[in-house]
Parts: C-alpha cells; sequence; structure tokens
C-alpha cells in the first residue's frame, strides 16, 4: 500500500513543520505498512517536553523583537501517480536484444543507432509503445516491448536481494554445487545516482515490472513485503549452473534423484537453454513480513522504503534446484497461463507460499511448477531469435536524479 495523497497533502508543509511532524507520519506508515501481529515500538520525542505551567526562567522581553517574515516556499512533498511508485523519467533503461532507436515514436524518422543486448540508457518520456531515451549524448525512441527496466528505480519498496551477484545461494538436494555455490555469478551492483547510494542492477521488462509494483501493492496492504532475489539473468550464468549440476548429478546419487525422479527432469529447475530470466519475464521472489519502514524522497516525491523485514518459512531454501521445492504436485506446462490452478499445491508448501503465489498471480504472473518462488509473466512471452542469447549482464547503472517540479 503507498501512501496516500491525502498524506502527501498533509506532508507539503514548510519545512519546520515537516520536520516536527515526522514523527508522526513515520508512526502512521509503520502501522500501516508492518504486519498486524507485529507492535511497533514507541518512537521517543527528539525534543524535550515543556510544560506550559512551567515558567520560563527567562526575563520577559519588554520589547519583543520583530522577526523576519518566511518568505521560502513550502516543500512540497509528492505522491507519483502511476502504476509504478516512481516514474520512469530519468531510470535506467536496458536493450533486451538488438534493437534500433529512431529519431522519431513509432519507428519513424531516421535510425540514430542499433543498440546491443545489454546496453544501458536513460529513460526521457514515453510515447505509446516507445520510451524516448538518451545514450552518450544521443536523444531517440525505442520499443519499449524489448527494453528491460531498473527494477529498484521505480519500485523501491521491494527489498532486492540478488544473491547470484554476491554469494549464490544454489544448491541441490541441500549439497553445494561446486564452482556456483557461495560464488559471485555476475556483476549486477552500482552506483544510483537516482537515490545517492549503490544499489543493485535487478531488471525486467516494463510490463513485467508494473505487474511487480501490483504483487507488492498487495502485499504491503498486509504487512508484507516481496523479496526479490532475481529478475533477468545472464545466459552465461544459466549455462554454467545447469552445466555444474549436471556434473554433480551424475557423481552424487542424492543429487541425481532429486532432479530426475519422475514426474521431474533438470530442465524444470535449471534450464539447459536459453530460459525466461534472459527473456526478462521471470522472477525468483520470497516474501517477508514488515518489521520497519521508512518514507523517504526521490526528487519531489515521497515514497516507501522497507528498512527491516524477516523471510517468512517456505518448503525450501531459495534456489534449492530440486523436487523438494515443487510448488505443485505435479509438472504442467509452463507456457500455459491457467494450467496450474487445476493442480493441487505440494505438501510442503507453506501458508507463506501460497501467500506469496496469492500476491503474484492476483498480479498476472504464473507460478512455475517445480520453483515455489519462480513465477512467469507469460503475456511477455515472446518467440525470439538468437540474439536473446548473446552474452550481456546488467553491470551499469545511468539512472538520473529526479528533477524537483
Amino acid at each position: 500500500m503507498r501512501i496516500t495523497k491525502g498524506t502527501a497533502a498533509a506532508m507539503g508543509f514548510s519545512l519546520g513543520v515537516l520536520l516536527s511532524a515526522a514523527i508522526v507520519v513515520l508512526f502512521a506508515a509503520a502501522a500501516q505498512f508492518i504486519a498486524p501481529d507485529i507492535v511497533p515500538e514507541s518512537v521517543p520525542s527528539s525534543a524535550p517536553e515543556i510544560s506550559a505551567s512551567e515558567p520560563s526562567e527567562e526575563p520577559a522581553s519588554s520589547a519583543p523583537e520583530e522577526s523576519e517574515p518566511d518568505l521560502s516556499e513550502p516543500a512540497q512533498v509528492i505522491v507519483y501517480d502511476g502504476e509504478l511508485e516512481l516514474p520512469i523519467e530519468g531510470a535506467t533503461g536496458y536493450a533486451a536484444a538488438a534493437i534500433g532507436m529512431y529519431a522519431e515514436p513509432a519507428g519513424e524518422g531516421e535510425l540514430l543507432i542499433t543498440l546491443s543486448p545489454g546496453q544501458a540508457f536513460v529513460i526521457t518520456g514515453e510515447r505509446g509503445g516507445w520510451w524516448q531515451v538518451r545514450m552518450d549524448g544521443l536523444t531517440g525512441w525505442v520499443r519499449h516491448d524489448s527494453c528491460l527496466i531498473n527494477l529498484p528505480d521505480v519500485i523501491p519498496s521491494i527489498v532486492y536481494r540478488n544473491t547470484n551477484a554476491s554469494a549464490s545461494l544454489f544448491r541441490s538436494s541441500g549439497r553445494e554445487i561446486p564452482g556456483i555455490t557461495g560464488q559471485a555469478l555476475y556483476d549486477a551492483s552500482s552506483y544510483n545516482a537516482r537515490f545517492g547510494y549503490e544499489t543493485c542492477n535487478m531488471a525486467v521488462l516494463y510490463a513485467t515490472a508494473k505487474k511487480l509494483a501490483d504483487a507488492q501493492d498487495r502485499a504491503l496492504a498486509d504487512g508484507y513485503t516481496l523479496v526479490l532475489y532475481e529478475g533477468f539473468r545472464p545466459y552465461q550464468t544459466q549455462i554454467a549452473v545447469a552445466e555444474a549440476l549436471s556434473a554433480l548429478a551424475e557423481t552424487d546419487e542424492t543429487v541425481r534423484s532429486g532432479i530426475v525422479s519422475e514426474p521431474w527432469s533438470i530442465n524444470w529447475f535449471i534450464a539447459t537453454g536459453v530460459s525466461s530470466h534472459q527473456w526478462g519475464y521471470a522472477v525468483d521472489v520470497s516474501l517477508a513480513r514488515v518489521t520497519a519502514v521508512e518514507q523517504e524522497t526521490c526528487g519531489p516525491y515521497v515514497y516507501t522504503r522497507v528498512t527491516g523485514c524477516e523471510e517468512l518459512e517456505m518448503p525450501t531454501a531459495m534456489h534449492e534446484l530440486s523436487s523438494a521445492a515443487a510448488s505443485l504436485t505435479q509438472p504442467v506446462a509452463s507456457t500455459n497461463l491457467t494450467a496450474w490452478q487445476e493442480v493441487s499445491p505440494a505438501p510442503a508448501m507453506t501458508e507463506a507460499a501460497l501467500a506469496l503465489r496469492g500476491y503474484c498471480t492476483a498480479a498476472g504472473l504464473t507460478p512455475l511448477a517445480s520453483e515455489w518462488w519462480h513465477f512467469n509473466d507469460l503475456d511477455r512471452m515472446v518467440i525470439v531469435g538468437e540474439s536473446w542469447r548473446e552474452d550481456f549482464t546488467l553491470a551499469e547503472n545511468v539512472s538520473e536524479e529526479i528533477a524537483a517540479e
């Protein structure tokens, strides 16, 4: 749940009043976002309490000085009114394939340049199915259905934990996967000028980002938050994990049994070719109870940042590649929007895992039968060429500050 417009209006006071009201705003936000069974601690006042009945020790002035009137404009706090939590202008986008940048939208005008897969740019506007973008001093238009958008730039309330870019959690039947578990599998972190600190670069297709914002809104309304572990995954990483798991299964019977026992096969747990992660319409996500939030600003906009949370019990640890992680009792076509509804949940599915599924499916995402954490945006599923298999990472962040209005 985002801050209401009424809350935003109440926050649009002068700087002095805004500071004095900060405690009330934070307490109200905490009550709004923290799960019902979490009791927020009382917030101490930063100013000493002064009783109105106690006389001041200072002698009364016979002629109080006149203070200069404060003619400065009151600080304006705005809640962004859109499908995402912050506007796309100034956010980082990435070409998901080799795409053209044109002088005008709808492919009209001169072809200015062809962007390479993974190439980063600043989004500066939108018209229909096109983004206006800027890159290396060149401004033009690209089709946004072939582009990824950096999620922390536009949905900052989600908790981002890209462990594959720091210390991978991939295991199988509890066994470490040699060369994978505990390793940084790719680079996906950089300074983000939009917020003034380092963030991970975690991206999905634009339409998929809107569905994630919807799912997060639903979770926050109940006092929970999505914890996003991965969106886009480099093709090289995908293949490296698949090859390492296959090699381990050849020497470890426990691992082999966990990934090839009927009705499952290794491809249900790690695709041995290009996957929905490379296409940009898949996410690996968990759910946590919110324990603390802060209201922060980005340019003229206010947004919620979850500063404390407790992940809930799930069927397995994140990225446990075995049948223990299955969300359904049997496989269903991963390209079918509704087939999962005809099959019972796996016995190991916890209440939290079912709640996570509820938030995601209500927003239009489809669960994967073999992994409780994996959801696809099948509306974005497309037939792609070899350009999507090119090896690239999202190591660059070119986001910009949002200009005050």
